[in-house]
This record gives C-alpha cells, structure tokens and sequence, in this order.
C-alpha cells in the first residue's frame, strides 16, 4: 500500500468530506481516506496495484475539488451602480450598542444551479408524474 496526500481547497465543509470519501472510496484500490475540510487535506491510502495517483487525480478533478474555490467579489457599489456593470450587492451590519442587525440584499431568481459554487452539490432533481 502507498499513500498520498493532496490539497483540496474546494472542500471547505463536512458534505464535502462525504462526497470526497463517496468518490474516492468506489475507486478500485482505495484502501482507505482520511479527509479534512479544516486543512483542506486528503490522505489517501491505496493499492499501487490496482490505481495511480494521476486516476486519484482524475477523479478529483472531475469532482471538482483540486481547483481553486472559485468565490464571487461583492462590489462596494451600490445596485444599479453609475458604471453600468452589473454588481453584487450584500451587506450586513451588527451593531454592539444596539445589538441589532441592519441588512441589505437583492432577490436573485434561480438559475438552475447553486449561486454558491459547491462541488458535489447540484440542483435537486425532480420526477415528473409520467416517469414513477
């Protein structure tokens, strides 16, 4: 058995370590996986016999955790901007002295896939009446 350790900046939460498990653990000589979203980190023990490390790779890399985290820039302008450009616009603000919350926020209608970019997360799928 050989181990190998990558770091994953897209798993930042405990669905992800499942997911990364789920993906690496179907793999055929994945003896073991040990992930981490605090450290971004997996660790995985496997069988130089039966995968390598560029199929690890693959796997990940079509999964969507071995890029960058791809995080959208809020803009310090307000909506509708003067420059023309469409800008993000989210704001909150907590006071100590009145202990209060004061937001802002904009609807967004739904476009068919997360406005969070997460990977192993997609829309939910529905059946429609035909198909059960």
């Amino acid at each position: 058995m050989e181990q190998i350790t990558l770091d994953l900046p897209a798993m930042y939460a405990d669905h992800h370590v499942a997911e990364v498990r789920r993906v690496l653990l179907q793999m055929p000589g994945v003896a073991d996986v040990y992930a981490s979203s605090a450290f971004h980190t997996v660790e995985i023990t496997y069988d130089p016999q039966k995968t390598t490390p560029q199929a690890i790779h693959q796997a990940l890399e079509e999964a969507g955790y071995l890029g960058e985290l791809p995080i959208p820039v809020e803009s310090d302008q307000p909506v509708g901007g003067g420059n023309g450009k469409k800008v993000y616009y989210r704001h909150t603000a907590v006071y100590e002295n009145t202990r209060s919350t004061i937001s802002f926020s904009q609807q967004v209608a739904y476009s068919g896939r997360p406005l969070w970019p997460c990977p192993g997360m997609g829309p939910v799928k529905t059946k429609s009446h035909e198909e059960e």
